[in-house]
């Protein structure tokens, strides 16, 4: 089950593909972490497709991720009388908190918070960026707005507010009981959605407290704006191009993209790029070329992963829709272009001692005779250090946690597997050999490079490089 690229494949899980035969197909066809999307579905659907990705892991002996994506706030309009109504470029109408259903006049939006930071001139986006209107007068209960592009609105329609931030949490009651849910029964990461500000993702933090690995979403321009200090409480983050699509102009979105993945990758964070990556492949059984390309240049970006969503939850083709994204990822691989834009950018040392054994290792290992890189673990630091660096030889990184091999599995380039921590400084060669062969990533007389560190099972304690040959255990030297 070693797979043929360095870019992951993320699968959202639902009606379509939870049960435990196809999930299991999936992950043979190239899932490394399935998303469980709290937006839909029960408990219970969550937790028997949990249980289905951990008997597929233990089927394939390969460590699978899982991913629990809150649903975040719902900022929506209130209810009309007749469901919907007609609209056109200057028609005007008011917001207010006034229950009562609305008509052309009027209609409820039962959120106080976005008239607090709504100002004159504003834009409001609803029904996805279907209709825009400009905010007239406003007071902290009311708002007079504009029409400037739309036809109709019905009920319920969501509310968008691009150009502030809505003093609103992440978190809603919901979100926290499906959180207190999703670390009950194990999930490896938890995404936050709506995330505004680094304050946002501190919260998660602390309710996490370490059970999962804690990844926020980027759907909001303000997030954007925030990007760097929202980083600093990462462990992973997404590239959500739904939402930000709908509150950044278009030609704004791939741009974001761009400089959310060179960010990440400048601080060792994963990365995934997300929504809409083949989405006709949700009711077809083959990609539109200018998906195939989506895809593609994501690989080409360096994108740790790019994530499936009601292509396998809900569509017709989940297995097919896996299988071409392999294929293209396989493909641009294989292009003689790729290695040069992986080596155009490395991330500057902020561990001297540790980045620069990583960085050496990265130099040692553009030795076409190399194997593979051998990296032994405890809480992924050095692993993710590693992959940072994006070496082409894949990297196997050995651990005795469960936990850490599952989070790992969403990273760039890297195949991890449970170990034992050597027992000693003399058997982190062998260890790492027999590991290696075991696995499939090295063969007799290949050159293996082991990054370890002393003393064993302290985190971050990267001090330590070697070069070996695979060799039977019978014909090794005694010392290396």
């Amino acid at each position: 089950m070693n797979r043929a690229r360095r870019a992951r494949i993320v699968a959202t899980l639902g009606p379509a593909s939870r049960s435990p035969a196809l999930v299991k197909a999936l992950a043979k066809a190239g899932v490394d972490v399935f998303r469980l999307n709290f937006s839909h579905g029960s408990h219970e659907d969550h937790a028997a497709a949990l249980k289905a990705v951990r008997g597929a892991e233990t089927a394939l002996r390969r460590p699978l991720g899982v991913l629990a994506d809150l649903q975040g706030p719902k900022l929506r309009l209130g209810r009309f009388a007749d469901v919907e109504i007609q609209v056109k470029p200057g028609h005007t109408m008011r917001f207010d908190l006034d229950p009562a259903p609305g008509d052309e006049t009027r209609v409820q939006m039962p959120h106080p918070e976005i008239f607090k930071a709504l100002r004159t001139g504003m834009l409001l986006l609803l029904d996805d960026g279907r209709v825009r209107l400009r905010v007239g007068e406003r007071t902290n209960k009311w708002a007079d707005v504009t029409v400037e592009s739309g036809t109709q609105l019905s009920d319920r329609k969501g509310v968008a507010v691009p150009e502030a931030i809505i003093p609103v949490s992440a978190l809603t009651p919901k979100d926290r009981e499906d959180l207190a849910f999703a670390l009950r029964i194990g999930v490896d990461w938890v995404a936050l959605s709506f995330v505004q500000k680094a304050e946002d993702m501190a919260e998660l933090r602390r309710l996490v407290a370490g059970r999962a690995a804690c990844m926020a979403k980027i759907e909001k321009p303000a997030a954007v704006t925030n990007l760097e200090s929202i980083l600093d409480y990462c462990d992973g983050v997404m590239v959500a191009r739904g939402d930000l699509g709908v509150e950044l102009d278009p030609e704004e979105v791939p741009v974001a993209q761009k400089q959310i993945i060179r960010a990440a990758r400048q601080r060792g964070v994963p990365v995934i790029v997300a929504t809409q990556m083949l989405d006709s492949m949700t009711d077809a059984p083959a990609p539109t070329r200018a998906e195939a390309s989506d895809v593609a240049n994501a690989v080409y970006e360096g994108a740790d992963a790019l994530m499936l969503s009601a292509e396998t939850a809900s569509g017709d083709y989940p297995l097919e829709t896996v299988a071409i994204m392999n294929r293209i990822m396989e493909r641009v691989e294989r292009d003689p272009l790729w290695p040069s834009l992986m080596d155009a950018e490395h991330a500057g040392m902020d561990d001297l001692d540790a980045d620069a054994l990583v960085a050496a290792a990265r130099k040692a290992a553009e030795s076409q005779s190399t194997a593979c890189i051998v990296v032994f673990t405890t809480l992924g630091g050095t692993a993710r250090r590693m992959a940072r660096e994006r070496p082409l030889q894949p990297i196997l990184a050995l651990t005795p946690n469960p936990d850490t091999a599952r989070r790992l599995a969403l990273v760039w380039g890297l195949e991890p597997r449970l170990g034992k921590e050597p027992a000693s400084l003399e058997d982190v060669t062998d260890d790492a050999i027999d590991s290696a062969m075991e696995y499939g990533f090295a063969e007799v007389g290949q050159r293996i490079l082991v990054l370890a560190g002393t003393p064993f099972g302290a985190p971050g304690a990267a001090n330590l490089l070697r070069l070996a040959h695979a060799a039977a255990k019978g014909k090794r030297p005694r010392k290396t």
